[in-house]
Order: structure tokens, then sequence, then C-alpha cells
């Protein structure tokens, strides 16, 4: 875990320099000296967000790169380029990754230091004397924030070390703590979540975009259908539909990844960046790999796994011309490059000068948005009936027409509903966290077979189910196992 790091440090130093200390060290806060005031409460919790979109060592931030890596170039989704300068990047993009792969590591780092943060603040904030209301929203939303983190890392690797309050020693043998059961962790992310469901619906002014009830209640049905709970799952969903939340499509898909529509009505959690902020959301670099060259000789950057992930859309798809960039003009020769394959673009900010400066592109990083409640909402009915009802195609046939491409074919049986609301849910989400998380969750052999066809792929294997616990975890934590074939 990040923080043993931190811990193993202070302890050499303290060991090394001398043998007693009467002082705290004057430079040092901790956080019982940090919370004082509400403002300080704000502060902390704010802090929680921030890990989401920043990279306290500089590194490509958790949503604005890195959780991608896992979601993305390791699903059948995408391929990284061959002249990627980081072979741990191309590893994960030909399922050749190992337990000391530095971006499992990182991911494993970053959701742990935010999930530290998340501890602190729920830990220290109900002892400050502020507004009782106030004070409550902050907690829930840091619990919110905890619940989502946990669910990535329950589904990632598993069992994982559950950790719900800040070391209160430097103690390196008290902090080496096992994997909790899988089921243990979901418990925990259920019990947030649902601390969270207490949460304002909405926001004003400078708390837009902060963790709502109804984002709580959505997650809570993502957490319910990847366990397979459905009618828990339909009850949460129900809810996010029929609670009051004022949630719905807009009209436009394009609209989903725009400047002007950010935090909109079909926006129900996503983590904020801003245009041109640099260190204040690290660097959003979903987008920048497109335009790091014009040579389309070399893989400059991000591509889709293969032509055949363009191909799954239609001409008349309004998805695919927002979702892939198959050329640009560039400027210095008056032409237009075309791009075979084509690049993702959802997260390309048009407002930037020069286009190229994509690294620093204020596109929020839609966490969960309505039509992934809707498709959800398609999938629990078709399990919940042994098929698809009325309902359940309506739920689909919205996500289709919004898109521009015709109703879905009445008539089919269970299994290939299914299939058709997962094939919707790739085309619908593509680079937005969510394929590598779908094929996991289908069970079995599902993943890695889908994986498989894939000619960069075909050495995946049932143990790439599940990523390895980092190789520098275990070596560091004796307590700590790695899970099967790792």
């Amino acid at each position: 875990m990040t923080r043993l790091y931190s811990i193993l440090l202070i302890a050499g130093v303290l060991v090394t320099s001398c043998n007693k200390l009467d002082e705290s060290p004057s430079s040092l806060i901790t956080a019982s000296q940090f919370y004082k005031t509400q403002a300080d409460a704000v502060a902390g919790v704010s802090a929680v967000y921030s890990a989401l979109n920043t990279d306290a060592a500089g590194d490509f931030p958790m949503y604005g790169r890195n959780l991608n890596l896992l979601t993305g170039n390791a699903s059948d989704d995408q391929v990284f380029s061959p002249s990627n300068t980081n072979t741990d990047v191309r590893a994960l993009g030909t399922a050749t990754y190992v337990a000391a792969n530095d971006r499992v590591k990182k991911n494993w780092q970053q959701h742990y230091f935010a999930i530290s943060r998340a501890n602190i603040a729920i830990d220290n904030i109900p002892a400050v004397n502020f507004d009782t209301a106030t004070r409550a929203r902050l907690v829930r939303e840091a619990k919110f924030l905890r619940g989502l983190l946990y669910f990535n890392i329950v589904r990632f690797w598993g069992g994982a070390p559950l950790i719900l309050h800040d070391p209160s020693s430097i103690d390196v043998n008290a902090q080496k703590v096992k994997r909790a059961p899988k089921d243990s962790v979901y418990a925990q992310v259920i019990a947030d979540l649902t601390d969270a469901t207490l949460l304002p619906k909405t926001y004003t002014g400078g708390n837009i975009g902060r963790a709502t009830s109804g984002a709580a209640h959505a997650l809570l049905a993502k957490v319910y259908v990847t366990r397979r709970e459905w009618n828990k799952a339909l009850a949460q969903i129900n809810e996010v539909i029929n609670g009051g939340y004022g949630y719905a499509l807009f009209d436009k898909f394009l609209d989903v990844f725009q400047q002007a529509t950010k935090n909109g009505k079909e926006h129900i959690f996503s983590v904020q960046f801003g245009t041109n902020l640099g260190a204040k959301n690290s660097t959003q670099s979903l987008s920048s790999g497109n335009f790091s060259s014009f040579n389309t000789a070399v893989y400059p950057g991000d591509i889709p796994a293969d032509s055949t992930l363009f191909q799954l859309f239609a001409a008349t798809d309004t998805r695919r011309d927002v979702t892939f960039l198959t050329r640009i003009y560039n400027a210095a020769t008056g032409n237009y490059v075309t791009f075979s394959p084509a690049r993702f673009a959802k997260f390309i900010d048009y407002s930037l000068t020069p286009l190229t400066n994509q690294a620093q592109s204020g596109i929020n990083f839609p966490v969960i948005r309505y039509a992934d409640i809707l498709l959800l909402k398609a999938e629990v009915l078709n399990e919940l009936n042994s098929g698809p009802t009325a309902d359940a195609y309506a739920a689909i046939n919205a996500v289709r027409s919004r898109a521009g491409v015709a109703e879905l074919t009445t008539g089919l049986n269970q299994a290939d509903f299914r299939d058709s609301v997962f094939l919707e849910r790739r085309k619908e989400f593509i680079q937005e966290g969510m394929r590598w998380f779908d094929l996991s969750r289908r069970g079995g052999s599902y993943l890695y077979d889908a994986l498989k066809k894939l000619p960069a792929k075909t050495g995946a294997a049932v143990k790439d189910t599940l990523f390895p616990i980092p190789q520098s975890e275990i070596d560091i934590n004796g307590e700590l196992t790695n899970n099967p074939g790792w």
C-alpha cells in the first residue's frame, strides 16, 4: 500500500538519526491538528475528489489515463501502439503483463492513496464543530468516494486489504494487512454507498459536481448488477429513474462530452476536469495521443484494438463520429491526415489552442451517466424474467434511438437479448472505463475468450480475469498473497 512506503521511510529516518525523539516535528501537521474548522473539513473532502483527477507524484491521474490503461488497454477495445515508450503499457495491450507491471502498481497506489484521504476525512470531520447537516454531508461524500474506490479495487483484484482508518502509529508491522475476502469488501462498498444515498439530490454554484444521492443509488445499482443481485439492482435503478432527480439522455450524444453541457442532465457523477488548469487537474490525457505525431506510418499513441471496433457502428450511428477521429487537418502542410485505424475522440477539448495541447483537456470523465442506468435496467429485467420484457426493450431502445439507429428487433430470447445489451454497452461506453469490467462480470471464460480473438492478445488466460497484486506490495507486506496464476 502507498502509505507503507512513507511509513518505512519515516521509520528508517528515526532509526538512523537518533535513539530517542523528545519533540514533535514542527513541520508535521497531523489530521487531528488540521481538522479544526468547516473550511478544513471542506478542504479535506475536496482532497479526496482531487485524488481522482491528479497524482501526487506528477503521474497521469486515475481518471485521466491510468484507470483506462486497465479497463481499455487490457480489454478487447484497445491495443497500445508498439511505439509507446513504456513497455508496461505495451504489455497490458498484449496480455503479457506481469505482477511487477508499473501501471498495475500505479492504479493500486492511486486507489489506496485516495482511500487514505477519505478515511482521514471520515474519522476527523465528525469531531469538528460546525453545522451538523453540512458535517454529515461531507462525511457521506467521502464515503461515496471510498465506496467507488473499493468497488474498483474489488473488481480489479478481488479480495483486497480493507483499510477504514488512518494508521495510529508508525509501526510498520501494524500496517501489514491481509487481503479481506471479496464479499467483505463488497459489504463495505454497499455500506458506504447506502449511507451516501442520504446526500442532497442536487447542488448549486461551486458545489456542482459533488456526489449526490442519485449518484449513490446509481453506483449501488452497478454493485448489485455486478453481484447478480437482480432484485436489489432493480430497486436502485427505479429510484434513479423515478426518484425525481431529473436525469435524462441528452438529445445529442455529442453533448455528453462538451464543455457547455458539463454536469448536465445525463451526468450522474463525473470526475471534474478544467481546461488549462495545470496541476489542479494534473493532465487529462485520454486523447492527447491523437496529436503526438501526424506520421500515419507509426502509431503515435492510443489506438483502437483493430478496425473491427470502428466497424461495429452503422454509418448512421451518431456515436461513431463522436467516439472516433478519422482525420485531422495539419495546418503546417495545409492537408488532412487520415488515420487508419481511427483514433479515440471523446475527450478532445476543441476549445484548446493549439488543438494538439490535449494534455490540458477540460472534458469531464463520466463515471456513471443515465445511459448506463437504462442499459442496466434492460439487463436486469432480462435476467429477472428469463427473457426481455417490453420495459427492457424500451430501455435499450431509448439509447439506440438517441444514437440514430433502429430499435432492437423484438422476439429475442434471453441469451440473445443479453448479448445485444452488452454490445450496446460496448458501443456506448468506449473509453469510459467500463469494457474490462463488463467482460469480467460475465464470468467464466468470457473475458479471456474475448481477448484471445485479437491477434495481439492470443496469450490471454484464466489468470487475466483478475489483475495481479503488485509485486512490490507483496515484497513489503508479507501478509499479502497474489491471485491465482500470478
